[in-house]
């Protein structure tokens, strides 16, 4: 007796899209350093191009963020990244005379980027951008919640990446995402490599998959205010950070705590710059809005301050950008000390700078640990020692957490994709780069003397295509239709069959979006 077996709903269509991916990142890895930034440059154009569209698109489709600031991100995600990496050569090998080694270059292959709802196009031009310049396939799955717009642009980037040169199939996009689809992506073999930025079961579920994943984990940022800050520059940029994109960067500030000898001083100052200090009463209704019932209501990631104020019955001017919300102790049973990924910043009052140290440290064992931290000061004893007692691996002084962690006001690498190290229980110590993609052969002769090497400069084993672009090969019984089209016939009998997966799909979804 022959036992049928029915595939989980995806699967096929997951093994396509890895199949095509595969054959794009053998040819695409033999391609030369020119052609490669040809290819880089026009996606990078076409994105820049789209930055206000897709931006008003995210916010339209999600409900989360503020479109001039989606539009920074973007920008700075496309024409941004790539005028940073301009100068890194990924693909040219390199030679180490006096260690008589020399280092070829080797793409991952195959990238699957997953991408959030709360930075949904910025992550997929980032991730896109980042698998072409390191010569990688890349297949994104986005976030359910902001599925049309993501898929929108992974096509558009896709098809400016091929009509420059590159491989058919280089870049893809799940335009349809559902559980069984993305398991299927994240367990087959064919993937090299998962970028999981996300939630914390999703970024579970990559390093859980038997493949390679760099994922990241959830920040908590405390931003510590000492007595020898400037208090104006301080606020404004406290304000600032905290309001961008209505806080759903992960490197947005969460807690604040001030040295009490200028607390009163500087939350004047944030007042003048937009944020209302919540009183007692307030303060509780605003914890029992965000947090209900202990939980972050998830409704609220994103919103405007105003919008999140008028839900909790506080009357707030028109202008307000962030809330105030100060509390007393900083434990796990306090709500206010947990991440925020909407404009409410918790406030917490400190005798000394040491003291601010420690009570930093405490909000960081509650979550975010190996995330960012962000400190104001001028004294270089106080930065270093609250750099020395955090447990994160990026701290931010006299910036914006918001961007400023993620590269865009410092001078750390710019980037969507927070890696937070050992202690964060993450494969990444540092922000993402295309060299993260990249692992290097190395060639290495004998140290004696005696064991001549000869040269290898101008030696490099790529080369331009010879068509302009690689077309995907068809299968020699397919009769002329793409292999996109070939899926064994259904039976009679299987609507009732996919109308049950229907169902399921839409069940898991519907889980995926309510957590």
């Amino acid at each position: 007796m022959i036992e049928t077996v029915v595939e989980a709903a995806g699967v096929p269509r997951a093994r396509q899209m890895l199949e095509r991916a595969v054959w794009a990142s053998r040819a695409y890895a033999r391609y030369d350093r020119a052609t490669v930034r040809r290819i880089v440059d026009e996606v990078a154009r076409v994105a820049e191009a789209k930055a206000e569209e897709y931006a008003e698109w995210a916010v339209r489709e999600t409900g989360f963020g503020v479109v001039e600031h989606k539009v920074v991100k973007n920008r700075l995600c496309s024409r941004g990244i790539v005028d940073t990496y301009r100068d890194e050569d990924l693909v040219t090998p390199r030679v180490d005379e006096p260690r008589r080694m020399v280092a070829v270059p080797r793409p991952a292959g195959v990238v699957l980027a997953l991408t959030p709802s709360t930075n949904p196009v910025s992550t997929v031009y980032f991730k896109v951008l980042l698998a072409l310049m390191s010569r990688n396939a890349v297949v994104v799955s986005p976030h359910p919640i902001a599925r049309e717009c993501c898929a929108d642009a992974a096509q558009a980037l896709g098809a400016a990446a091929v009509a420059a040169g590159a491989p058919d199939g280089i870049v893809q996009v799940v335009e349809e995402p559902s559980v069984p689809l993305v398991t299927a992506l994240m367990n087959d073999e064919r993937t090299d490599v998962i970028l999981a930025t996300g939630g914390v079961a999703m970024v579970r579920a990559a390093y859980c998959s038997g493949n390679p994943a760099i994922g990241v984990g959830p920040g908590n940022v405390p931003v510590l205010v000492d007595a020898t800050a400037d208090l104006g520059r301080t606020a404004e940029r406290l304000v600032d950070s905290k309001a961008f994109d209505n806080s759903v960067l992960c490197t947005n500030e969460s807690v604040l705590v001030v040295e009490d000898a200028v607390a009163d001083r500087l939350l004047r100052e944030m007042a003048r710059r937009g944020a209302y200090l919540c009183d007692d009463g307030e303060r509780d209704r605003l914890r029992e809005t965000v947090f209900p019932a202990g939980r972050f209501d998830t409704s609220l990631v994103g919103r405007a301050a105003t919008d999140i104020a008028e839900r909790a019955g506080i009357r707030v001017p028109p202008r307000t950008r962030i809330l105030l919300a100060p509390f007393d102790l900083v434990v796990d049973e306090e709500p206010l000390a947990h991440e925020k990924l909407c404009p409410v910043l918790g406030v917490v009052r400190v005798s000394s700078a040491a003291r601010g140290i420690r009570t930093a440290s405490a909000v960081l064992r509650i979550g975010g640990a190996g995330h960012s931290a962000v400190v104001h000061s001028s004294d270089p004893g106080t930065v270093m020692a609250y750099a020395a007692a955090v447990p994160v691996l990026r701290v931010t002084v006299n910036e914006g957490g918001s961007t400023g962690s993620a590269g865009f006001g410092t001078h750390l690498a710019p980037s969507m994709t927070i890696g937070t190290g050992f202690v964060g229980r993450s494969s990444l110590g540092e922000n993402l780069q295309p060299r993260h993609l990249v692992n290097w052969t190395r060639i290495a002769y004998s140290d004696d003397p005696a064991t001549v090497m000869p040269a290898f400069d101008g030696r490099v084993p790529w080369a331009a295509p010879e068509t302009a672009v690689p077309p995907y090969p068809e299968p020699s019984n397919a009769s002329g239709a793409p292999v996109s089209a070939l899926r064994p016939a259904e039976p009679e009998d299987a609507s009732a069959l996919r109308e049950e997966i229907r169902r399921m799909i839409i069940e898991e979804l519907t889980t995926i979006v309510r957590g």
